[in-house]
C-alpha cells in the first residue's frame, strides 16, 4: 500500500485536504489505485460553491465511475487544468501535480488524521 502522508487531512470518501489558505484537495493514492487508470475528471468550476459531503464531481476510469465529494464548505478558486488534460496525473502523483481542485474554506466537515485513514483503509 501507498505511503499515507502525515500532513494532510482524509475523509472516509477518500479526499486529502491539505491545509492553506485556499486549502488543495485531492485524491488518495487508496482511491486512485482502487480505481485504476484515470481517464476522465468532471470538476467544479472557479466560482462554484462546494458543500462538505456533497458531490462535487466525478472521476472516470477503466474499470469504473465514481463520485467526488467535497472535504469543506466554500469556493473552488483553482481548478487544476493539467489533470483535467491528463487524467493520468491522479494515479502517477495522487498527493502532488494529481491534486484536484483548491477551494477558499468557509468550514470543514469531518476529517481523519493520517493514522486514522490508515486504519479505515486497513494500513
Amino acid at each position: 500500500m501507498s505511503e499515507i502522508p502525515t500532513d494532510l487531512q482524509y475523509t472516509a470518501e477518500h479526499e486529502w485536504v491539505a491545509s492553506g489558505d485556499p486549502v488543495t484537495v485531492g485524491i488518495t493514492a487508496h482511491a486512485a489505485d482502487a480505481l485504476g487508470d484515470v481517464v476522465y475528471l468532471e470538476l467544479p468550476e472557479v466560482g462554484d460553491a462546494v458543500t462538505a459531503g456533497a458531490v462535487c464531481g466525478e472521476i472516470e476510469s477503466t474499470k469504473s465511475v465514481s463520485e467526488l465529494f467535497s472535504p469543506v464548505d466554500g469556493t473552488v478558486v483553482e481548478v487544476n487544468g493539467a489533470a483535467v488534460d491528463d487524467p493520468a496525473m491522479v494515479n502517477a502523483d495522487p498527493y502532488g501535480a494529481g491534486w484536484l481542485i483548491k477551494v477558499s474554506v468557509t468550514s470543514s466537515g469531518p476529517m481523519l488524521s493520517a493514522e486514522e485513514y490508515a486504519t479505515l483503509v486497513g494500513g
